[in-house]
């Protein structure tokens, strides 16, 4: 599948932010999201001392949406430290579908890259009752 124009600029986005804060140990994965008001958040991966502490770029570039009030995430992608797109972890799949369950995101395939529903990559959701149970 073809890309559009402000998908590959997304795409783009990931690979520049990657490319400026690389760091061997630090920061080897890039993300850029494009929310539906147009604007664009790019972020790398934290790395620490103790790999439990890790932080992956996606969320940090969620984050940030979320800290400028804007968390109507359009598409989302994220990139290795070679500018190749890499598909979202299963935290980061979890996280992108529970702040936008309308999300489109860029992954890789054989012939290049495509653009799927979040909903494709977490099949059968766990979902949070949004009342207390009966007892």
């Amino acid at each position: 599948m073809t890309l559009t124009e402000t998908e590959r600029a997304l795409v783009a986005e990931a690979r520049r932010i990657i490319g400026l804060r690389f760091r061997e140990g630090w920061h080897h994965i890039g993300c850029a999201l494009r929310t539906r008001s147009g604007a664009v958040f790019s972020a790398v991966h934290l790395e620490a001392t103790v790999g439990r502490v890790a932080v992956c770029a996606e969320a940090v570039a969620i984050g940030m949406a979320v800290a400028a009030g804007d968390t109507a995430i359009e598409t989302i992608v994220a990139v290795n430290c070679w500018g190749e797109v890499v598909p979202p972890c299963g935290m980061c799949r979890e996280l992108i579908s529970d702040y936008a369950p309308e999300a489109r995101v860029i992954v890789p395939e054989p012939d290049g890259e495509a653009v799927v529903a979040i909903g494709e990559l977490l099949p059968l959701k766990y979902q949070r009752k949004q009342r207390a149970p009966d007892r």
